[in-house]
């Protein structure tokens, strides 16, 4: 058995970053940034008013209050999206929306709730004059002009996950087309002969696809393109017909479970040694020591358990680091947290990714074991919201020690 760093490792190192598209802005949500975006203007572009109100200059409204406000002639009206053309000079205020550009010889802007202008009634004419009744300082409620970023500047990085303030961002610096990495192709096998679809009756020694599903959702989740094998029999055949669909459509990765034992109908690992390469097939791990990793037809293959929480723990621990290589990113994105264990803990030696219960207490992480461990109990899965790391080597632990979690939701 190799350890599981090591197999991470040897993993990672064989697959690179996919080819880099142009996407249309509306289609690069949850995509990979494949360049840095430097911004194309300044930001604000002009100086611009943070509130409706009115445009003035300050040194006009020392002394000003509601018992004794300044009373100045209103010169023009700036709404959003027009140009000023005018200058205000000294003793005069022009009324101004939020957004509006500032006009030359203003230095501040009065929000209009510090006038008698009513705000709320509609089609308002501009008024004559306005009374002020708070003084102002240069700058009150201007956003000046490059004081979010100037032009040049680097406002996203090559290997970001394009959220959707980064579209909103990048809409506002009129970039039409986004540089983003090729979604990875993974194709998808299960095999055995127990495995029926969900949809079908269970006969006596059946039971469902759960894997399928389970790892399509986490694909899913990770944004590649799914190429769908479905589940193999128990035979050489079979196994090698399905294998060459994913080589027919140009897969990036062959994701199986089960048939990478040691049971004697269990044959992901000569079919992949027959037509490819085996770099390792055992792991330190638990749950989920029979990992396989090899090449078909020089596609990367990584074969996870039959059992469905050894498939998610290895889908976490292997395919995640694959899946960001392919995509571009520079490391998964994990929320991973120093727990204490509230119980005695018990392994085996291997290094253990136990599912836990998470809870924040007085500013600290605790951790409880979410049902037993065994590695076809599903239903922990769904009452853990983390995975507790037993280190290697590593038999019991009494409670109170601090340990690392990835975590997936925390109460």
């Amino acid at each position: 058995m190799i350890s599981v760093r090591e197999a991470c490792e040897r993993l990672v190192a064989q697959v690179q970053p996919g080819e880099r598209a142009l996407l249309r802005l509306d289609h690069a949500l949850n995509r990979v940034l494949a360049e840095d975006i430097a911004s194309p203007l300044d930001f604000p572009i002009f100086d611009n008013s943070s509130m409706d109100g009115f445009a003035v200059i300050a040194l006009d409204l020392t002394g000003a209050s509601p018992e004794s406000p300044v009373i100045l002639p209103v010169v023009g009206d700036i709404p959003a999206g027009t140009a000023p053309s005018m200058t205000l000079s000294r003793g005069q205020a022009a009324r101004i929306m939020t957004g509006a550009p500032l006009p030359a010889g203003a230095d501040a802007v009065i929000p209009v709730e510090a006038t008698d202008h009513p705000r709320n009634s509609e089609n308002q004419l501009l008024p004559d004059k306005v009374a002020i009744f708070h003084s102002a300082l240069p700058g009150d409620y201007i956003r000046p002009h490059a004081q979010d970023f100037s032009a040049g500047h680097i406002v996203l990085k090559k290997g970001r996950w394009l959220a959707p303030q980064d579209i909103g961002l990048l809409a506002m610096l009129g970039v039409a087309q986004v540089p983003v990495f090729r979604r990875p192709k993974v194709a998808l096998l299960s095999s055995g002969d127990e495995i029926v679809p969900v949809d079908q009756p269970l006969l006596p020694g059946k039971i469902h696809d759960a894997n399928s599903h389970l790892l399509s959702a986490l694909l899913n989740k990770c944004g590649v393109e799914i190429i769908p094998l479905g589940v193999a029999r128990d035979n050489y055949a079979d196994l090698e017909t399905r294998l060459d669909q994913a080589v027919l459509a140009h897969a990036d990765l062959i994701l199986s479970t089960a048939g990478v034992s040691v049971g004697s109908f269990d044959f992901i690992r000569s079919v992949i040694a027959d037509h490819g390469d085996i770099d390792f097939w055992q792991v330190n791990l638990r749950p989920g020591k029979p990992v396989a990793f090899g090449h078909y037809k020089n596609i990367p293959m990584l074969g996870l358990p039959g059992n469905p929480v050894s498939a998610f723990v290895g889908f976490e621990i292997f395919a995640r680091p694959v899946l960001a290589r392919l995509q571009g990113l520079d490391e998964v994105r994990r929320l991973v947290v120093n727990a204490i264990i509230d119980e005695p803990i018990e392994s085996d030696g291997r290094e253990s990714y136990l599912r836990v219960v998470l809870t924040h207490q007085e500013g600290v992480y605790h951790a409880r074991l979410a049902s037993h461990q065994g590695s076809g109990n599903l239903l922990s899965l769904v009452l853990a919201n983390a995975l507790l790391i037993v280190p290697s080597e590593v038999k019991s632990l009494p409670a109170g020690t601090t340990l690392q979690a990835w975590a997936w939701e925390i109460s």
